[in-house]
């Protein structure tokens, strides 16, 4: 039995993303929305009338648990992008100037391109936002370190800024006792800057989430039915000639 959409076009399936890339994306998104959740309540903390130390601390904690979670399953995708199947790999989604150029021209004249994976704009808004989560990972890990002595770099932190003789387990987060205030002070520049980092990358995140989830309907909707459905069901229903094929 033939499929075939309302106007009685012959539909053809590909499979396009397999089980683990799905799993990231829906895991990955879970846990993107979880960390701006409780990043937000610790820079809003305050005015939530959140003022005590403990509770200061515990949401941090609490955000770098989930941290951490999210560094797994992003490390998980990562070496997924080098050993798993055709549509996951990097090497098949590197964006490419020429062809984002030649699927816009493409577009102005009428045609209508279809892809079993990304479009190239895909490619480019994939690559971009996987670059941002390596961003926040890497300075997210650094200021678990400094603030809350959390590994992987808690432990080195912590030696490096304990007083001589004072041992450096017994160093806790926001308090002094026992530490070195010069030493402190020559980690503060770095623990700022990877603050700073942190917070606008994740600003830039959120801005990159609203565009990629407004494209993805927009083309949906206008240019490739059935993008949204293939990251649950790992199949595409597409209508003649697909570009990107395997073969």
């Amino acid at each position: 039995m033939k499929l075939t959409n309302e106007q009685g076009e012959e539909l053809k399936i590909y499979r396009v993303w397999d089980r683990p890339s799905r799993i990231f994306h829906w895991v990955n998104l879970f846990l993107v929305v979880s960390l701006i959740f409780v990043g937000l309540l610790m820079l809003f903390r305050k005015d939530l009338g959140i003022n005590a130390l403990e509770a200061k601390i515990k949401l941090k904690e609490l955000h770098v648990i989930i941290g951490y979670l999210f560094a797994s399953n992003l490390i998980f995708r990562i070496l997924w992008g080098f050993i798993g199947s055709h549509f996951a790999l990097f090497s098949h989604n590197i964006p490419s100037l020429k062809a984002i150029k030649e699927y816009k021209s493409a577009l102005d004249r009428g045609e209508n391109p279809q892809y079993i994976g990304h479009n190239p704009m895909g490619k480019l808004a994939v690559m971009v936002i996987m670059l941002v989560l390596v961003v926040l990972l890497t300075t997210g890990l650094f200021r678990a370190g400094t603030d809350i002595y959390y590994p992987p770099f808690g432990g080195t932190i912590s030696e490096y800024i304990a007083q001589d003789g004072v041992d450096a387990a017994s160093i806790k987060p926001y308090d002094e006792t026992g530490v070195d205030k010069a030493k402190l002070d020559e980690i503060k520049p770095y623990k700022s800057i990877a603050g700073k980092i942190h917070l606008y990358g994740a600003y830039f995140l959120i801005l990159l989430i609203f565009i990629h989830v407004i494209a993805v309907i927009y083309a949906e909707r206008k240019y490739q039915a059935g993008i949204i459905s293939a990251m649950f069901s790992g199949k595409k229903w597409i209508v003649g000639k697909a570009k990107d094929s395997e073969t």
